[in-house]
């Protein structure tokens, strides 16, 4: 395994793979940005070409950094789910 995760995690591949708690708190945050990005910018409007849907994300990406971005706020306690 450990020669294994060696070769995953090789920084001269193209494609490298992290290794995260199980927990991943920090994919939950990501999940939300994606969340809010397909909302307001994906869903809501139409493209003509990959090159002007990539420009439409970008200028979205841009404009919610400097006008709406806060950090988000992590609210789970470990309590389990069952009792």
């Amino acid at each position: 395994m450990a020669t294994h995760q060696a070769f995953l995690c090789n920084p001269t591949h193209r494609i490298i793979f992290y290794f995260t708690p199980k927990h991943c708190s920090w994919l939950n945050q990501i999940e939300i940005s994606f969340s809010i990005l397909a909302r307001k910018v994906i869903l809501r409007g139409n493209s003509l070409s990959v090159e002007n849907l990539c420009h439409k994300i970008k200028k979205f990406i841009a404009y919610f950094n400097e006008t709406m971005a806060k950090p988000f706020r992590w609210t789970y306690q470990s309590k389990p789910l069952a009792a």
